[in-house]
């Protein structure tokens, strides 16, 4: 990396372990365009080969656009560059942006600020060119730096858990993303997730950070739980647990997508207040790392969730909350 460049960070990702589909081969009478010369493609430059950026520069690939240049900082991102963007070149952030008519900004949320701010003091950024990152958690104002360069700012997150490889680009087909931009260049954003094949969400600048938290509450905390369970389910004896909850997990998901509170089941829905009892005891006794503590907090919210919609009566919700307390039954 230049000293006069900023070093993005990239995400501690695991390498590869897939390679990328091999593109199909041109019928030789009909010859396809070079992506950088079919009217309306751009040539883009990937900030941060992690898992979302290696596959996101692979898909505005397939969709055409010529991919002029990856930075990559740790072993496993230039790995999954190679892998991923085959015959791109492994550039310094500087000269991967002043390459690009599209930058796509591919780091950690904490490090997008800094990166921004810090190119626009070296005078990287273009006036009129796309600036565009995949954070969660902020909208396109986090790119005033580059705004004031005259650049377009554009805001593109994928609501998809990545392993950087070609799997995600079929995943990428079934998924939505969170768009936020300026009003006159919004289709831009959409028009930019449609070519990858998903669907794009407007999600307004100052309403971000709930967006992001909802999708980290739903999915990161899913894994914690899900692991939780299979953690309690060995300790039971159970083998193989993953193959006896997932089925169970698959059509729980699947109903409360579809339904919400309503396709709760289970002894909280059913006010049993003894067989919650046992459970807490239980999974004390098992002894596991934070299990008793995650099973009490969503034991609570559930069943403030059937009583205020009508499921559980009252006295019911009373027992349940009764066993459920820090000083509820131990072992």
């Amino acid at each position: 990396m230049s000293d006069n460049g900023p070093t993005p960070a990239d995400p501690a990702d695991e390498p590869a372990d897939q390679p990328a589909d091999e593109p199909a081969d041109q019928p030789a009478e009909q010859p396809a365009d070079p992506p950088a010369r079919r009217p309306g493609r751009l040539g883009i430059g990937v900030v941060g080969a992690g898992r979302v950026g290696a596959v996101l520069g692979s898909a505005l690939r397939a969709a055409g656009h010529a991919v002029v240049g990856v930075s990559g900082v740790s072993a496993a991102s230039r790995e999954r560059a190679e892998v991923m963007l085959p015959g791109i070149p492994l550039l310094e952030v500087p000269d991967v942006v002043e390459r690009a008519e599209l930058v796509l900004l591919a780091v950690p949320d904490d490090a997008l600020p800094d990166l921004v701010g810090g190119l626009a003091t070296t005078g990287a950024w273009q006036a009129g060119q796309l600036v565009a990152h995949t954070s969660g958690r902020y909208g396109w104002r986090v790119l005033q730096p580059a705004v004031s360069a005259g650049a377009i700012p554009l805001a593109l997150h994928p609501a998809m858990t990545f392993t950087g490889t070609s799997l995600d680009l079929v995943r990428l087909t079934d998924c939505c993303f969170g768009v936020t931009a300026p009003g006159p260049v919004l289709p831009i954003a959409q028009a930019l997730v449609v070519e990858m094949g998903a669907e794009p969400v407007v999600v307004e600048e100052e309403l971000r950070p709930l967006y992001h938290a909802a999708l980290a509450h739903g999915a990161n905390h899913l894994v914690t739980l899900v692991a939780q369970a299979l953690d309690l389910l060995r300790a039971a004896g159970v083998e193989p647990a993953g193959r006896v909850l997932g089925p169970l997990l698959s059509a729980a998901l699947d109903n409360a997508l579809r339904a919400g509170d309503a396709a709760l089941t289970g002894p909280v829905a059913r006010g049993d207040a003894g067989t919650v009892s046992a459970h807490v005891s239980a999974i004390g006794a098992a002894g596991l790392p934070g299990a008793l503590e995650t099973y009490r907090a969503l034991a609570r919210t559930t069943a403030d969730r059937s009583l205020a919609s009508g499921r559980l009566q009252p006295g019911a919700a009373e027992a349940l909350l009764d066993v459920l307390g820090d000083t509820g039954p131990t072992p």
